[in-house]
């Protein structure tokens, strides 16, 4: 029986730590990829148009793992829904709703540990965030429409990113933003090759990403995003994501 990575201490530590570990504990160094940090919460600062969401504006964070970006979203919006498919992943994210804080170790080498603490922003208001396990490729039918949508690194993670893509449109109202990043990591271990976006010969994954969300969405702009995801104390995935905005047509 395989098991699912995203459902493992492990990578529940390692998540916790990308998304709320403090800069010298993810990168203990002087040298290497500091702009790479914070990538969860860079999600929304660079991506997100603030001043043209409206009044109780309502926002979703399909992929939210253990749920900073969902945070990020709360400042601005007065209802986040987060949603993410490992079990594990969601029940830390409620913890840190409900309590504001959740303890938890990372590995420094071997089965040395260190620990630390994830902390929400006292300025947030967790209650307007709620997260839930849900599959993306078959989200509950009631959610309603939303003012902003984030997907961060999830498409290429999904068995059928297509089936993804083509609910977006009933997600988002007219007018409104979706964000995608997305490292383009296509593995047929998470997705069988005829269901990639791109990534074969002469096929560009973004050149598919668009052909599947126009016309109904229009591309404003896209950009680079370095991210660092730390796996212990001298290992590091240092990945280099695409960041696309786009607005509901």
């Amino acid at each position: 029986m395989s098991i699912n990575l995203y459902e493992t201490d492990v990578l529940l530590s390692q998540y916790l730590l990308f998304h709320y570990g403090a800069g010298h504990e993810i990168l203990p160094y002087g040298f290497g990829p500091h702009e790479a940090l914070d990538f969860p919460r860079r999600c929304v600062t660079e991506n997100v148009d603030v001043p043209a969401l409206p009044p109780q504006a309502r926002a979703l964070d399909v992929g939210c793992s253990v749920g900073r970006s969902s945070f990020e979203l709360a400042r601005h919006c007065t209802e986040v829904v987060g949603i993410d498919y490992s079990q594990n992943f969601v029940e830390a994210a409620q913890q840190l709703a409900s309590a504001g804080a959740l303890k938890f170790h990372y590995t420094l080498e071997g089965h040395a540990v260190e620990e630390s603490t994830a902390t929400i922003d006292p300025s947030i208001d967790r209650s307007r965030v709620s997260f839930e396990v849900g599959d993306a490729q078959d989200l509950r039918p009631d959610l309603g429409q939303f003012d902003v949508v984030l997907a961060c690194n999830l498409i290429c993670r999904l068995a059928e990113p297509m089936r993804f893509l083509k609910r977006l449109p009933e997600l988002v109202k007219p007018g409104a933003q979706l964000v995608i990043t997305t490292p383009f990591s296509w593995l047929e271990e998470y997705t069988a090759r005829e269901n990639w976006l791109g990534g074969r010969t002469g096929e560009d994954s973004f050149e598919g990403l668009k052909k599947a969300l126009e016309p109904a969405f229009t591309l404003r702009r896209h950009h680079n995003m370095p991210m660092l995801i730390r796996e212990h104390g001298r290992k590091f995935q240092w990945t280099v994501c695409q960041a696309s905005v786009w607005r509901r047509e």
